[in-house]
């Protein structure tokens, strides 16, 4: 059998219906911030419980252009976490930020809030956490903080679409949440996309107007400006699945579900969840000393598992200008040496999660037969 991580095509489940409007669209001739870019920019403001959004090229895209809106002056500094992906990073250095990296938490893999706490300074403008895997970050210790410091709090929820703390949906938190309609994530664009989200029309009216050049009205430039424009195919297909994507959330939910007690009995440890919070599992990350050689048994059986984020930002060459060190943030290192992730997708059958399971046990009871017999 093969399990693939991915199925793209099944989310247009029907597909000519879709192919039809899409088609429509492109006789209308209206291709740039179009109706239906508006229109998916309401439709998941409602669906977040947010007053705007706007559209953008890119998550990485979304995560630069909200610092820039905030006018983060050189020499600023944003927290955020070393076991995120560079995006992360990038739109910080990108936005003429300096990033400070703090530690994860060693069970929610997580931001580490209290240290992220003692970071603060004088040069401090941001907390930047990320809800890792699909698993919302606790926000309450942050919003405090921000609001006693006058701090800013910005939501990298590229992998969270739908999570929530209590009721609230991931990136409405904060005063700008950000998010990545990249192919693979839960609500996923035919191609890339990114969105950000804000309770506030004067941050709406600025950062329209920086994703479009500058512009104030046609020619009229009055902001330095990204070209940066979630793209009207994109938000054709994006306001196709909305309306799914809580039952595709669920649907990962249950697999989580199952494949957590399945190989509950192995060496493995989870990301902390207790079962009933609206966690979205984005990724399912399973933890294990041995994870290449359980990578290595899985792929060889046709399982398209991966490893995520094999080296952590602090030990990137493109970032080796701040000085990090080996061993300087140890829970994110432990991380990348030891996560592996299954797969996981609203669609997985359950003779997929059975064989999934059966080749991961195979592996530990492999394992223990060879250590026995070599023990003799």
């Amino acid at each position: 059998m093969k399990v693939q991580r991915y199925d793209y095509i099944s989310q247009f489940c029907l597909f000519e219906e879709f192919m039809a409007e899409l088609a429509a669209m492109i006789r209308d001739g209206h291709y740039v911030l179009s109706k239906e870019v508006e229109q998916f920019e309401t439709d998941f403001a409602q669906y977040l419980q947010c007053s705007f959004v706007s559209g953008v090229n890119t998550g990485t895209d979304a995560l630069t252009l909200a610092l820039k809106v905030l006018e983060i002056q050189p020499g600023g500094e944003v927290i955020t976490q070393a076991n995120t992906f560079n995006a992360t990073v990038a739109a910080i250095c990108l936005a003429g930020a300096r990033p400070v990296l703090v530690d994860v938490d060693e069970n929610s893999f997580l931001m580490d809030t209290k240290e992220a706490l003692t970071r603060v300074n004088s040069k401090t403008r941001v907390f930047l956490p990320v809800h890792m895997y699909g698993k919302a970050t606790p926000m309450q210790e942050l919003l405090v903080a921000c609001e006693k410091q006058a701090l800013h709090l910005v939501e990298d929820a590229a992998q969270a679409h739908g999570a929530c703390i209590e009721g609230q949906r991931a990136g409405t938190f904060a005063i700008l949440g950000c998010f990545s309609f990249h192919p693979s994530k839960n609500l996923a664009a035919a191609g890339d996309g990114g969105a950000i989200c804000s309770n506030r029309a004067d941050l709406k009216k600025r950062l329209d107007a920086i994703r479009a050049l500058g512009q104030v009205g046609q020619n009229n430039h009055v902001y330095l400006g990204y070209n940066s424009k979630l793209d009207s195919i994109q938000a054709k297909a994006l306001a196709w699945k909305l309306p799914k994507l809580d039952e595709w959330n669920a649907k990962r939910r249950n697999v989580a579900r199952i494949y957590r007690e399945q190989l509950a009995h192995l060496p493995l440890r989870f990301q902390a969840w207790d079962g009933k919070e609206e966690h979205v599992f984005h990724l399912f990350a399973v933890r294990t000393d041995r994870r290449d050689q359980l990578l290595e048994h899985l792929q060889s059986n046709g399982v398209d598992a991966v490893v995520r984020y094999p080296t952590p930002i602090h030990l990137q060459p493109a970032f080796s200008d701040f000085g990090w060190q080996k061993g300087q943030f140890p829970v994110a290192e432990a991380l990348a040496r030891e996560l592996l992730c299954l797969p996981i997708r609203p669609n997985l059958t359950e003779s997929e999660m059975d064989y999934v399971c059966a080749c991961v046990t195979s592996f530990f009871k492999s394992n223990v037969v060879v250590r026995k017999a070599y023990s003799l």
